[in-house]
């Protein structure tokens, strides 16, 4: 299982291909598996926000584990499956899902709707985190309409069994003020238009949607980053900038499955209601990229 001193890099949270009718297409995401694992990522999280998995049921999660596990057969990259809802039992049931199916770590999101206290937040991720799989807080406010403090984070972050964090709060207040003064536990950006700001502020890594394409391009943006060409790493990042900001133009993950059927990866841009494609506008947008993908 993943630990705190292994969590850093490139991570993918890919996209949940489905069919013509809305059903799983597993022979798409095991083609998208293999794909972006060639490109030496540091992680896949299957179920995530970028996955739909608010529309996913726990017999699905299953069959994807398995798709995935099987197409990293020959690799070692980890797989994190979401395992995060608003509801402590729920979620404390999904973690022993992700448990039972091999999972190396879960991506634990913030209780959204409820609009719980942050010490019951606190105490949501003390139970998540008793379960025995490594949790990964993951703090998105605009989507969990609830902002954690600084405070709360560091005390979420203390609980033995909380390896880490993914952090997509709208700027870099949160990751500058985790790694200012004492070591604090490994901070992935997703907030994919701060990614460069975000390494530079402290953060470990990336759990980037926008990876699913050009993933070969985010990785050598980190490693050029890690390696200390700060400045090469910088045009390397504003180069993917104008694409990241279009797949985010329209909500995640739309774009993304246009783009990745366009290019011959998923066989389908299905999306499950109340998801829709993207219109007509941003194919046109989109258009001149995937040529490039294709190349």
């Amino acid at each position: 299982m993943l630990n705190e001193h292994q969590l850093h890099g490139v991570y993918v949270p890919v996209v949940t291909p489905f069919d013509a009718n809305e059903e799983l297409d597993l022979e798409s995401l095991h083609y998208l598996v293999s794909t972006v694992a060639k490109s030496a990522v540091h992680g896949i999280v299957l179920n995530g926000t970028t996955g739909e998995s608010p529309s996913t049921s726990k017999e699905e999660i299953e069959r994807m584990m398995a798709t995935a596990q099987s197409a990293l057969a020959d690799s070692r990259i980890p797989i994190v499956l979401g395992a995060g809802t608003n509801d402590t039992r729920s979620t404390v049931s999904r973690i022993e899902q992700a448990g039972k199916l091999g999972a190396e770590a879960v991506l634990v999101v913030v209780p959204y709707y409820n609009r719980p206290s942050q010490q019951g937040v606190v105490e949501h991720f003390r139970r998540a985190a008793q379960v025995g799989v490594p949790v990964i807080l993951y703090e998105i406010p605009h989507r969990t309409g609830l902002k954690l403090k600084h405070d709360t984070v560091r005390r979420i972050l203390d609980i033995d069994g909380v390896i880490g964090m993914k952090d997509s709060t709208p700027n870099t207040d949160l990751v500058t003020a985790l790694a200012q003064g004492s070591e604090t536990k490994p901070i992935l950006c997703g907030e994919d238009t701060l990614l460069y700001a975000s390494l530079s502020a402290g953060a470990k890594g990336m759990m980037s949607a926008s990876a699913n394409v050009h993933t070969d391009r985010f990785v050598t943006f980190y490693n050029t980053f890690v390696a200390g060409q700060h400045a090469d790493a910088e045009a390397q990042f504003n180069a993917l900038l104008p694409l990241v900001r279009l797949l985010f133009a329209e909500p995640n993950p739309a774009p993304l499955k246009w783009l990745l059927h366009e290019q011959g990866i998923i066989k389908h841009e299905s999306l499950r209601l109340p998801m829709l494609p993207i219109s007509p506008e941003l194919r046109e947008r989109l258009s001149p990229y995937v040529q490039q993908l294709q190349t």
